[in-house]
């Protein structure tokens, strides 16, 4: 028996305002699907985040419908929770319904045991810090004893970051977890990840998102799901990395830039222009500028990064569409989650600065910042 775990796929996304990558997002999910029906699973795990948003453009919702339906036809199930981009404030306006619009696709956010077959599972929709974060603890107990009692494979799904995984998660750790569960279907953490704890019963496994999500930037780590086998008594996960838009990170070198950059052009197919991440002193971007902005034509999407000295920080030379993401990183960074969040939601959207105008104060602050930090 197999399963797929897909996570964060954030249906709705349009990354740099770009609609071609939204398509992106669309079309990484059917390849996802289609490599599960190729794989001949039995059922797929939806582990959080399958809208960007928790209301969702038509486009987004009409897809999923269709991939739903395109799993029902070939006879495999589907099991989805919901993440903290999709759940709604208010239970009564939760999209889950769209997941019970075919027969075979179940919304298991409410922590309910379901099973497929001899298989159970267990999943929760994502749970906030504080207060909470405690109702999850209790929670994990209840599910554990449940975990324990079967005697067959035992599936968590749950939209979590772990302090163990990623540093700024703060929200819980892996021995917070239940501890009798064969295979633990991770959310939220956008980079794949896999480990098996002793103290836990199976791989906790992090999918990531299948493709960059906006506040990521670009990098050129894979993306992509996992087809777990649980055939045996012990779940093997099995990484499969999807066919994406080619994303490029360089560090120039100065003897060699022109030859970097031509190398770099020649590789281009203009059917699917690639994104591209570069590093370049500022003396370098002066000398190229006309090298720069043939690059830059050639491309879906370039972001500079400038080193100074031994330092690297970036200088925000991206159009003012991605100024939302770069000042929820630049807070998040130097402040901190929570008060990022709060300024972000609160006071940012009442700013009438022009973005350009914005985005040069943003660079200011954080280079004052970092001139602090190295005294």
């Amino acid at each position: 028996m197999k399963f797929a775990h897909i996570s964060d796929t954030h249906l709705g996304q349009r990354q740099y305002h770009l609609s071609i990558r939204e398509q992106d997002i669309y079309d990484a999910l059917k390849q996802a699907v289609k490599k599960s029906i190729e794989e001949k699973v039995d059922f797929v795990i939806f582990s959080g985040d399958i809208f960007n948003d928790k209301r969702p453009p038509n486009e987004a919702i009409l897809l999923l419908m269709q991939q739903l339906i395109l799993l029902k036809s070939n006879n495999i199930q589907s099991y989805f929770i919901l993440g903290d981009h999709d759940k709604p404030k208010e239970k009564a306006n939760s999209i889950a319904w769209l997941y019970s619009m075919t027969d075979n696709s179940h919304y298991i956010g409410d922590g309910e045991p379901t099973k497929f077959g001899n298989v159970l599972i267990i999943g929760l929709d994502h749970h906030d810090e504080g207060k909470d974060r405690d109702l999850l603890l209790e929670k994990f107990k209840e599910m554990d004893l449940l975990a324990k009692n079967h005697t067959g494979h035992k599936i968590l799904v749950s939209h979590q970051a772990l302090n163990d995984v990623h540093f700024h998660a703060g929200e819980i750790n892996a021995n917070d977890l239940p501890k009798n569960f064969t295979y633990y279907a991770l959310g939220d953490i956008h980079k794949n990840f896999e480990k098996k704890y002793d103290f836990l019963g199976g791989p906790l496994v992090y999918p990531g998102s299948i493709e960059l999500a906006s506040s990521e930037g670009i990098k050129d780590p894979p993306k992509g799901f996992y087809i777990v086998d649980i055939s045996s008594e012990d779940a093997i996960p099995k990484w499969i990395e999807l066919d994406l838009r080619p994303r490029y990170v360089i560090e120039a070198n100065s003897d060699k830039f022109h030859e970097q950059i031509n190398e770099l052009i020649s590789k281009i197919d203009q059917e699917r222009k690639p994104l591209v991440y570069l590093t370049i002193s500022n003396e370098d971007y002066e000398k190229n500028r006309g090298l720069i902005q043939e690059l830059d034509e050639q491309v879906l999407k370039l972001q500079l990064k400038s080193s100074k000295d031994d330092e690297q920080y970036t200088l925000l030379m991206d159009d003012s569409d991605s100024i939302d993401e770069d000042f929820k990183r630049l807070a998040t960074d130097n402040v901190g989650p929570e008060l990022a969040k709060i300024a972000f939601e609160q006071w940012y959207p009442l700013v009438n600065t022009d973005k350009s105008e914005l985005k040069e104060i943003i660079i200011k602050n954080f280079e004052d910042y970092k001139g602090r930090n190295k005294k």
